[in-house]
């Protein structure tokens, strides 16, 4: 492995029949016959072990991770290290950064005493180096801006950000539908209101959603038009819009090393809710674009989310459902999803029990509760006569962890205590001026900065309302004294949705979501 170069340790320290037995045991577990990645140095009785590294084939990544940890612990200097060896190894990567401390993977590190000191009690050599970045947002500052239109996210997922009922959301269905029988694009949440004002507004447009897909009352349109403008204010409309990325631009290698693409969340608290579903929209368009895999020997791309508990922790039961699909699903595409938070109950059990490799820093028993979590925590790793894992767990060092993952044939792995290797690149942010150097030189950024407004549904719409308007020349002005305006009245479309009959349609709706997502319904994909 580039980077890491090893020397032979003295072996009389491994004298000891229980570090043989030990010894033995890691090596069978831990030596696969393919390539692999080096995650560091096993330890027994709080002794780093030379020469008894933990290495992980390359060929199981793509069944998916956990790294987790209290603060402090060295989540993610873990989780730099790994990226490091996939570029390496020429695998691309895609990172949520939330705290925005990743983006120094793209310069050298420093040498200092404690990597000195870590680097010693492990028989490596630290080579500093920095590896290929790309910048990215969603928001577009200071990053190539990850860009989708309406269209392609579809009325399932634009429902979900927008925190719809059934109803509403089978609303948002006919609307997604009358754009797409009338040649309307849908490309931002402008041409989404301005499709919903025609709608609502206007009388040929009331009339031919009336007469195509029944009547629907402007106040259910009136409150889908408020939450776009609420998600607009939380700054999503520079999301939606065009060019829309493409998701093959994640599978860049350069000079042979897998590009590590950096998305710089750091927002994501604010709207945790349009980061889940954006996670989801990405899993399945890569799902419907990329091809089948099979056993390829090693994975693709690799997704880190970083923080994963702001992702989990607003979405809806069937958001979840659908998260939960495609983590079973994506590993064909030879994807490997990895998430990193504080403790593995963060994540929810449907989607813990398909992760293959688990790598836990310490946790901090300070409350009743937290040993609940701790106790939760120990059971979803293997059995160990090595260890007193309840208790190893709160003592663990920074900088080590326990570890299991699967083998070259799908068996879990021991339970093994791991001495961490250290990052190469810089531990630290980059400067401002490394930042704008870094897009001036990436393809992307070019490729991508500059937003297209075409021709779309605000434009169409607003001349076919001028042009209507045109032809009634001296319209007979309104009574200065207008009649007192009934209470409206739930159309026939919307008691029908209210109905008993048409809940359970619009709850079997959200069961079939996960086919929806992948495109088996049509979402994704749809370029235009």
């Amino acid at each position: 492995m580039q980077g890491y170069k090893k020397f032979s340790p003295p072996m009389s320290t491994l004298n000891k029949p229980t570090k043989q037995e030990f010894l033995s045991e890691m090596s069978d577990a831990y030596t696969p016959a393919g390539d692999s990645l080096l995650i560091g140095t096993a330890m027994l009785d709080g002794e780093v072990l030379p020469g008894a590294e933990v290495r992980i084939p390359l060929k199981t990544l793509n069944r998916h991770g956990l790294i987790a940890g209290a603060t402090g612990t060295g989540k993610t200097k873990t989780l730099q290290a790994f990226i490091e060896q996939l570029s390496e190894k020429g695998i691309p990567s895609l990172v949520l950064d939330v705290k925005g401390d990743l983006s120094g993977i793209a310069m050298p590190g420093q040498e200092n005493p404690i990597i000195r000191e870590r680097y010693d009690k492990t028989g490596y050599f630290f080579t500093p180096r920095g590896f290929p970045v790309e910048l990215m947002s969603i928001s577009g500052a200071e990053g190539v801006p990850l860009r989708a239109t309406a269209t392609e996210f579809g009325p399932v997922l634009i429902s979900k950000i927008l925190g719809l009922n059934d109803t509403q959301s089978s609303i948002m269905s006919i609307v997604f539908k009358f754009a797409d029988d009338s040649g309307l694009p849908l490309i931002d949440l402008e041409d989404l209101k301005k499709t919903l004002n025609y709608l609502t507004n206007d009388d040929a447009g009331k009339e031919a959603l009336k007469n195509s897909y029944g009547a629907i009352s402007p106040a259910s349109l009136g409150a889908i038009l408020r939450s776009i403008v609420a998600l607009e204010q939380q700054g999503a409309g520079t999301f939606f819009g065009e060019p829309s990325f493409d998701v093959q631009d994640l599978l860049h290698t350069r000079d042979g090393m897998g590009v590590v693409n950096i998305l710089r969340v750091g927002d994501i608290q604010n709207q945790p809710q349009l980061f889940s579903t954006f996670m989801l929209s990405l899993f399945a368009e890569i799902f419907m674009t990329f091809p089948e895999e099979g056993d390829s020997g090693k994975p693709k791309l690799m997704l880190f989310i970083d923080e994963a508990h702001l992702i989990f922790k607003q979405a809806s039961k069937a958001l979840l459902s659908q998260i939960e699909t495609m983590v079973k699903l994506i590993r064909s595409k030879g994807v490997g999803i990895y998430f990193i938070t504080q403790i593995p109950g963060d994540v929810p059990e449907e989607v813990l029990s398909q992760l293959g490799l688990k790598i836990q820093h310490a946790l901090r028993g300070f409350t009743a509760k937290d040993k609940k979590e701790i106790d939760k925590a120990v059971e979803n790793y293997p059995s160990t006569t090595y260890y007193d894992a309840g208790e190893l767990i709160q003592n663990l060092g920074i900088g080590e962890a326990f570890l299991t993952a699967l083998n070259e044939k799908g068996i879990p792995t021991p339970l093994v205590q791991t001495f961490l290797i250290s990052p190469q690149s810089r531990m630290d942010t980059l400067e401002l001026e490394e930042v704008h150097s870094l897009l001036q030189e990436s393809v992307l950024y070019s490729k991508y900065k500059n937003s297209v407004d075409r021709e779309s549904a605000r434009e169409m719409l607003t001349q076919r309302m001028e042009q209507a308007a045109a032809t009634i020349p001296n319209a007979p002005a309104k009574a200065a004294k207008a009649s007192p305006v009934p209470k409206e009245q739930p159309s026939a479309m919307e008691n029908v949705l209210n109905s008993k009959l048409g809940r359970t349609f619009t709850t079997t709706i959200a069961r079939e979501g996960a086919k929806f997502v992948l495109g088996m319904l049509g979402i994704g994909g749809r370029r235009r």
